[in-house]
């Protein structure tokens, strides 16, 4: 069983007797031993976020219509305080999401699904394409409000 990050597969070449490693999303190869899971070959990426909104958000208003009073600074705390308590493993990011994002996201975890370029705001998607797979985002700001994202393919 190999120890190799997902993805990656250990190959040995038959001119050489070399081990390499091959990617089995892209098919390409490479000597050095990988140090991350294999980068799929697609022009998208799989993000859960949560969004806490705050009075100058474009929509100030939660998924199920309340109205949202926050100041973007109480936003901004409320959110620090959830990705602590996420990197601390006090609790999950879907379990949080489900219960305090602001986007309707939040009944599946916060789970967007996969996504290309174009389809998000801009800091949105800049965050999300810039994260590994596994890696959650500082806090991004858009015109809809404050996220963290976590990237999951």
């Amino acid at each position: 069983m190999s120890d190799l990050p997902p993805g990656w597969e250990k190959k040995t070449s038959r001119s050489t007797g070399k081990d390499y490693y091959l990617n089995i999303y892209t098919k390409e190869s490479q000597w050095e031993r990988p140090t991350a899971a294999a980068g799929q070959k697609s022009d998208k990426v799989i993000c859960s976020h949560l969004l806490v909104k705050h009075r100058e958000s474009r929509r100030p208003q939660n998924y199920k219509g309340d109205q949202i009073t926050r100041t973007k600074d109480e936003a901004l705390e409320l959110l620090k305080g959830y990705r602590e308590q996420i990197v601390k493993d006090k609790s999950t990011f879907s379990t949080l999401a489900m219960e305090h994002s602001d986007c309707s996201s939040a009944k599946n975890g916060g789970d967007l699904g996969a996504f290309g370029p174009g389809q998000m705001q801009k800091p949105f998607e800049e965050a999300s394409f810039a994260l590994q797979v596994g890696e959650l985002s500082e806090p991004v700001f858009t015109d809809s409000g404050i996220h963290i994202i976590l990237r999951t393919g």
